[in-house]
């Protein structure tokens, strides 16, 4: 206080200096808050406009001179969304890894998903994976996380397993820049136009979205060598090319006029994109004309697919209604001069929460279309889609190598061919989006396989083996002295189903299926037959078992005969007799007449399986054959050895009772020798109808449907060989048999207690079947086609037949219910 007193001036004057300097620092820091706002401000308008190069240099500005915490989080993913928007995938990756652990990601968990993404995109699938599943345990209804972990699998075994597609860099052809987006410019299919922000475009200055120039279209043909030329713009007159951005041009059928895409330029207050139409005038065009595909001149419209007839049009675009980001729409019209009607989504089984670009109309049928919301392998993958039953079908993606990692979009087709061209950033290009070529080479299948005596094991030299193609060709090969047969990729065909048959004289014949329908790739078939030799004593038959003094077949026992009538079936030329035998244990007569009725009730049964009855004799020898082991049989607990005669004084020199009854069991017995081996088969149509229907493939038919009660349908079906009529449940609740009609099965014996799932003691008690017993049938057919292994359902709910639905048909291969027609027709 002394000092103040004695110097009030100086005390004045400091406290004059401390005010003004308090001033200075509050406006200094007033003038940066300012301007740092005006540096976001200017970022978010440069974003919202589209502009993500220009956008991420004023973020990167603001964040230098931010020192808050969350701000620079929130800036990072800004900075983020701008390398991803401009497909700068490892800068995107940098700028969401600073703010992945951070409060920001955890309050906004799309970090997570775009983080996720980007690391799949550079092939980092395991931590890709973490990251989303992170996203779907924070954002369970979003299916985005789940597919990306789809994706990551599926992308480790598309790499492993390329399909048969080759893929060529048009070098000649691209640039350092961006080349994308081709189209044939003519009906010769030697000229491309195609999209490129190359040096020589019209526009003026830099895309501040991209940071290249404005993309035009580029002209390049080929000459007499296939070689490609030099590109050279398609327009020099800015009728077609303006200083805006143009691309992705589609033409109608006969090249006359040309759909395609145009931008804002620079200089252009909105941003948003036209798909406008050309037609040629001349060597040159006419004025170009944007099309009215709906009032909202905010959206984005772009990537137009026309039909040969110019009466639909595909377009990607982000208007109201969609699924996400960019969907694929549909327009029609009455005539080429007239607009088109209002667009329709083509719904959320080919549209996803991600986008849908770059389509392309195959045979105005098949839709080629590049999405990132499908599971892929990385950024944008090829998916194809078929218009069918009045709908598109779920999209399958071309896999590796069509698809990588990165950017693959744009894929067209020259006409009749399965060949034309696509787009791709991926490694290796030459600039940023590259042209590259592909084709799709046949499918090369071979079949081949060895054929071996099933009692030595040794090769069988010489054999024939017979094809016969489902396309009506037949071809025939000999084994070699190892037993080796093969059939070259010149008699193996795509879409054909073969059967095939081994002959070889003293040996049964042997059959085998095999297709090629559906398969995909390339594939070695390999079919190993092994050949039973023809015996020249009796075949004793599995255990045959009558009730005493009785000759019916009793259904249990049915199933003893299955091996039998395969042989009969696979060998139509062998006539056989069925030999049945008793024990010793009554008169003669009696026993002949017994052992013929039982012959004959097993030829009654063969009869009603097919077999025709001039090929079968039935014959009762009694008891005047006892049985001669061929090998040691283990029977009741009682061993009887190799070369022993059942005889009635071996029976009653054996010491028990038990041991005596084991030995009159194995004296009743029916057997199957082969008589002869000449017979000529009847022709299976006796009567051919004048009108002949041809199907083109066997495999994909038509099967007509009954009317059941009410307005029910029912499916004609055999369930392991034996007929049985389905009702069609439209509530779709599985396979399903009421009791009687299991019972039915099992006492024919389409079925067996082995063929339940769980204890038959207890499903099968009481003489009945439990409700709810499901029980697996070996084969099911419907008209032309086979299903295996099903799994049926016993209930007591279904007082008669059996039901199923959609999911059990669809086992059977894709289809259509017409159930106006009353028809099911397989694809």
């Amino acid at each position: 206080m002394t000092y103040l007193n004695n110097h009030p001036n100086r005390y004045l004057m400091n406290l004059a200096k401390q005010i003004l300097l308090i001033f200075f620092i509050v406006a200094a820091s007033t003038t940066e808050v300012n301007a740092q706002g005006r540096r976001i401000a200017a970022a978010e308008e440069a974003f919202s406009s589209f502009q993500y190069n220009l956008a991420a240099t004023r973020y990167k500005k603001a964040f230098s001179k931010t020192k808050n915490r969350a701000e620079k989080d929130r800036i990072s993913f800004k900075l983020g969304e701008c390398y991803r928007m401009m497909n700068s995938t490892k800068k995107a990756e940098a700028a969401y890894r600073r703010i992945i652990k951070s409060d920001f990601a955890r309050k906004n968990p799309v970090v997570y998903l775009y983080y996720a993404d980007m690391l799949r995109f550079n092939e980092k699938y395991d931590v890709a994976k973490d990251y989303y599943a992170l996203y779907a345990e924070n954002v369970p209804e979003d299916i985005r996380g789940a597919n990306g972990i789809k994706s990551c699998d599926l992308a480790a075994e598309w790499v492993a397993n390329p399909t048969k597609y080759t893929i060529a860099n048009l070098k000649k052809v691209n640039s350092k820049s961006d080349d994308f987006a081709p189209s044939y410019a003519d009906k010769f299919y030697n000229a491309l136009i195609f999209t490129s922000t190359r040096e020589g475009a019209t526009g003026k200055g830099l895309d501040d979205w991209t940071n290249q120039n404005f993309s035009d279209l580029f002209l390049t043909r080929q000459d007499r060598k296939f070689e490609w030329g030099e590109p050279t713009l398609a327009d020099t007159e800015k009728k077609l090319n303006t200083d805006a951005n143009e691309g992705t041009p589609a033409f109608n059928d006969k090249f006359s006029a040309m759909y395609y895409t145009r931008c804002g330029s620079a200089e252009d207050e909105a941003t948003n994109c036209r798909i406008l139409m050309i037609k040629r005038s001349g060597k040159g065009w006419g004025e170009a004309k944007a099309l009215e595909l709906g009032k909202d001149s905010t959206v984005t419209d772009g990537h137009p697919a026309i039909s040969a007839d110019e009466l639909t049009i595909i377009f990607s675009s982000d208007r109201k209604g969609g699924q996400g980001g960019k969907d694929l729409w549909i327009a029609t019209r009455k005539t080429a001069s007239d607009d088109f009607n209002k667009p329709l989504n083509l719904g959320n089984l080919v549209n996803t929460q991600g986008d849908e670009v770059f389509p392309f109309l195959r045979n105005d049928t098949t839709l080629y279309f590049a999405s990132n919301g499908h599971p892929g392998l990385g950024g944008l993958d090829i998916f194809r889609s078929v218009f069918r039953n009045g709908q598109w079908t779920a999209p399958v993606n071309l896999e590796v190598p069509v698809n990588s990692s990165s950017d693959d979009f744009a894929m067209i087709f020259k006409p009749g061919e399965d060949e034309g061209f696509f787009t791709s950033n991926r490694k290796g290009g030459k600039g940023g989006d590259d042209l590259y070529s592909f084709i799709n080479p046949p499918l090369v299948f071979s079949l081949q396989g060895n054929v071996k005596d099933d009692r030595t094991l040794q090769f069988i030299p010489m054999a024939s083996v017979k094809l016969v193609g489902s396309d009506g060709t037949s071809v025939e090969a000999k084994t070699d002295p190892k037993g080796f047969y093969s059939f070259s990729k010149s008699q193996i065909k795509p879409n054909t189903t073969y059967d095939l048959t081994v002959i070889k004289e003293g040996y049964f014949n042997k059959k085998a299926r095999e297709t090629t329908v559906g398969v995909e790739k390339n594939k070695d078939f390999v079919i190993d037959f092994i050949l039973e030799p023809i015996p020249e004593k009796p075949v004793v038959l599995p255990d045959i078992l009558y009730d005493l003094a009785k000759w019916d077949l009793k259904p249990q026992y049915q199933d003893s005969l299955q091996g039998l009538i395969k042989t009969l079936l696979e060998n139509e030329t062998i006539v056989v007799e069925l030999a049945a035998h008793t024990d010793a244990r009554d008169t003669e007569e009696r026993n002949d007449i017994l052992s013929q009725r039982r012959a004959e009730s097993v030829v009654n049964y063969l009869i009603e399986r097919g077999i025709d009855p001039e090929r079968l004799v039935a014959k009762g020898y009694g008891e005047r054959v006892p049985r001669t082991l061929q090998k040691d049989i283990r029977k009741e607990g009682f061993l009887f050895k190799a070369g022993t005669t059942l005889t009635e004084a071996f029976i009653d020199s054996l010491k028990t009772v038990p041991e005596k009854e084991a030995a009159h069991a194995l004296n009743r017995r029916t057997e199957f020798r082969v008589l002869s081996k000449d017979y000529v088969p009847k022709p299976k149509n006796k009567q051919v109808d004048q009108k002949v229907e041809i199907r083109i493939n066997p495999e994909e038919n038509t099967v007509a449907l009954e009317a059941g009660k009410g307005n029910s349908l029912m499916i004609p079906c055999i369930v392991n060989g034996y007929n049985v009529k389905v009702m069609f449940d439209r509530n779709d609740r599985g396979l399903i048999f009421s009791v009687n009609e299991a019972l039915r099965l099992l006492q024919t014996g389409a079925i067996e207690k082995s063929d339940f799932i769980g204890d038959p003691n207890v499903i099968l008690a009481e003489g009945t079947i439990k409700d709810k017993a499901v029980f697996k049938i070996k084969e099911m057919r419907i008209g032309q086609r086979t299903a295996t292994g099903l799994e049926a359902t016993v209930s007591a709910k279904i007082t008669e037949g059996v039901i199923m639905g959609e999911s059990t048909i669809g086992m059977f291969g894709r289809f259509k219910l017409d159930e106006n027609n009353k028809q099911i027709i397989f694809n």
